[in-house]
């Protein structure tokens, strides 16, 4: 196994962190930031030149005096990130700076088992290589639509993902790619992914709800991701609603979970539609078989009261949930991402209205609740920040 290249100490991994946050800059500019001296400054520079992860690049403009060389992470180095969602795999290859080369998906269920889940993730990453892109994998993050122990690399338990608890996630992937592997929740790569390219990037403390098949929070303070003791921090689709509601996926009922995202979204929208209560959501039925979150997100905008009921009924439920944790938490932004998410400004209002009826004012005073600026690329942006934190940090 070909080991990639870590900075020595806390110098230069700050370097490094500063290269990939804010672009090239000139040895003067980054000297005014890490506060060494000239000379110090030289020797750290140097040896990441010598690990092949900085190069230099020209020189700057003149400050008054001799004009400073340009110094950027090496073109050379690439991050991967697997976005393993319930019905979706993305695959994604960065450079250095986390920009995207390359990004490419197809629909697949995760409950097809961990085998055949990663098998096809490293069939799509296959494609991107295919295309020249990579000319090395310096480390790969992942994420996955279940409760991860950050610390193994593995899910546990996860209530959607049968055949996939306690498999070596981490393990099996720096085998097969060999590099360094970090395996997370897909909501706390959406936050980072978010810190780094998105709304949240000037906000040390965010919640990032994330409503897809299933729900989740990301929850990012002082700029870090908090996940607990165990790694189980934001696993908000399991605050119960109702001890009466309909059973949860994870055996338990009335769970957030049970009441919407795009499974119980589907369900009741089926309901409806074999009700006669909806023409337009049973015409979809016959048509297709089939009634999805998308269908009616498609019904509301086209008009149709009962799919407009729908959302608003779940927008009122996850506001519930919410306003609890912005009282808790007293975030300074709250993002609200995933498929689900694409129902848009009547899910926003309502979650919105209910949050900002039933939290403290002290809290809500000047939040922001807003839908992500990044629908699509959240996880695999993330998930490079994730492997990259790692990658540039002292060894």
């Amino acid at each position: 196994m070909r080991m990639t290249a870590r900075p020595e100490n806390v110098h230069q991994a700050r370097l490094l962190r500063l290269l990939r946050d804010e672009g090239p800059r000139s040895r003067a500019e980054l000297g005014d930031v890490v506060r060494l001296s000239r000379s110090k400054l030289a020797v750290e520079l140097d040896r990441l030149v010598a690990l092949g992860l900085v190069e230099t690049a020209g020189l700057a403009a003149s400050r008054g005096g001799r004009r400073s060389g340009i110094v950027r992470l090496s073109p050379g180095l690439r991050f991967v990130a697997f976005d393993i969602g319930a019905t979706s795999i993305d695959v994604a290859v960065t450079n250095g700076e986390l920009e995207v080369l390359g990004h490419v998906s197809e629909e697949c269920a995760v409950r097809e088992g961990a085998t055949v889940v990663l098998d096809r993730a490293l069939d799509l990453l296959g494609k991107l290589r295919d295309e020249g892109l990579i000319p090395q994998v310096h480390g790969a993050g992942i994420g996955v639509p279940g409760p991860v122990s950050f610390r193994d690399g593995m899910p546990v338990a996860p209530p959607i993902m049968p055949g996939w608890d306690r498999f070596p996630v981490r393990e099996a992937i720096s085998q097969e790619l060999g590099c360094p592997v970090l395996v997370d929740n897909d909501v706390n790569i959406m936050a980072l992914g978010e810190l780094h390219a998105g709304l949240a990037r000037s906000v040390d403390d965010f919640l990032l709800v994330k409503i897809g098949t299933g729900i989740g929070c990301g929850i990012v303070v002082d700029g870090a991701i908090y996940r607990g003791v165990s790694g189980s921090a934001g696993d908000i689709g399991h605050i119960r609603i109702d001890d009466d509601g309909p059973v949860c996926a994870c055996g338990n009922a009335g769970c957030l979970e049970a009441y919407f995202g795009g499974a119980a979204l589907a369900r009741d929208a089926t309901a409806e539609a074999r009700a006669g209560r909806s023409e337009r959501l049973a015409a979809v039925l016959e048509a297709s078989g089939e009634i999805t979150a998308r269908d009616v997100a498609d019904a509301a905008a086209a008009g149709d009261p009962v799919a407009v009921r729908l959302i608003r009924e779940g927008g009122r439920h996850v506001g519930q949930v919410l306003a609890g944790l912005v009282s808790f938490f007293n975030p300074g932004l709250v993002i609200i991402a995933g498929g689900v998410a694409g129902l848009g400004h009547t899910l926003l209002a309502e979650i919105r209205g209910v949050v900002y009826r039933r939290s403290l004012p002290l809290a809500t005073g000047n939040l922001p609740i807003v839908l992500s600026e990044l629908p699509g690329t959240a996880g695999v942006i993330g998930g490079a920040r994730l492997i990259s934190d790692h990658v540039f940090a002292a060894s």
